[in-house]
């Protein structure tokens, strides 16, 4: 009798065994059934880069993590503010729609693309500042609060400057609150106009194939010695969407010259491996 329990022990044993859940490091592979995972952290590793992924499987409810930790910790969100700003901008009226075109300063920047006429589309391409701070100035500050609040978006800290305020570290986000954020863009749940909502979409495109369409975000910030780079969006497939923030961290006296082009290429190849792209 005791060999007989014995024995159902185990087996029940190994039934629990199996039905533990996948760790938060790993994410299943979207093309073949979940058969197969990859380790998030090892894409970084490989590279000899800081930083992390955070990605929700809109689908399945599914967040997975590179670093969960990191996940939740907040930096300047830098030019990724510009999904915001521009649907702010939009519904407040700061430009009529994507295609007016605000007059450059004259001033001259370090990027060429910078110093020029624009238009929020190609702003939002070239993530020309100084036409984000005109907007704000055009928005105020005042407004900006309430909108933040309804977004949920970060520390919703704002400084003394209304057209600085997500470049100066006043204004906080983590990976995981980006996400959240997205999330409420994609399933427009913010009292914005639907015009609104379908300018800044379509604005956000960066790539679209017959399977897939991505809407994304780069940005990139320095706090005291730290470069903070982002890369944020949402990938949006003919049965699912993928949410993603994928943050890197240098500091500024180790400069990695790739810096900037790993957001991307890790994002890609995470989400290549996955079947996803």
């Amino acid at each position: 009798m005791k060999r007989i329990l014995l024995v159902i022990m185990l087996a029940f044993s190994t039934i629990l065994c199996k039905a533990q859940p996948k760790s938060e490091n790993t994410v299943s592979n979207a093309a073949s059934g979940g058969i197969q995972e990859k380790n998030l952290q090892k894409y970084f590793d490989d590279l000899n880069i800081k930083g992390s992924i955070t990605i929700y499987d809109y689908k399945n409810k599914k967040w997975y993590y590179s670093d969960k930790k990191d996940s939740e910790k907040r930096t300047l969100p830098a030019s990724t503010f510009k999904i915001p700003n521009s649907l702010i901008s939009i519904e407040e009226y700061a430009v009529k729609d994507e295609n007016e075109v605000l007059k450059w300063d004259g001033v001259i920047r370090e990027f060429p693309a910078h110093n020029a006429d624009t238009d929020l589309k190609t702003a939002f391409k070239n993530s020309t500042v100084w036409f984000h701070r005109e907007m704000s100035r055009r928005v105020g500050i005042d407004k900006y609060r309430k909108y933040l609040k309804e977004f949920n978006y970060g520390n919703q800290k704002l400084s003394g400057k209304p057209d600085y305020f997500w470049l100066d570290n006043t204004l906080v986000i983590s990976p995981a609150e980006q996400i959240n954020f997205l999330s409420g863009l994609y399933e427009e749940k913010y009292p914005l106009s639907k015009r609104t909502y379908n300018i800044v979409k379509n604005v956000m495109i960066e790539k679209k194939t017959d399977s897939y369409t991505l809407r994304a975000k780069t940005g990139s910030g320095l706090v005291k010695t730290l470069d903070i780079g982002w890369y944020v969006g949402y990938i949006e497939t003919k049965d699912n969407v993928y949410f993603f923030a994928t943050r890197l961290q240098q500091d500024e006296p180790n400069k990695n010259d790739d810096f900037l082009n790993l957001r991307k290429t890790i994002t890609f190849n995470i989400f290549q491996d996955m079947g996803v792209m």
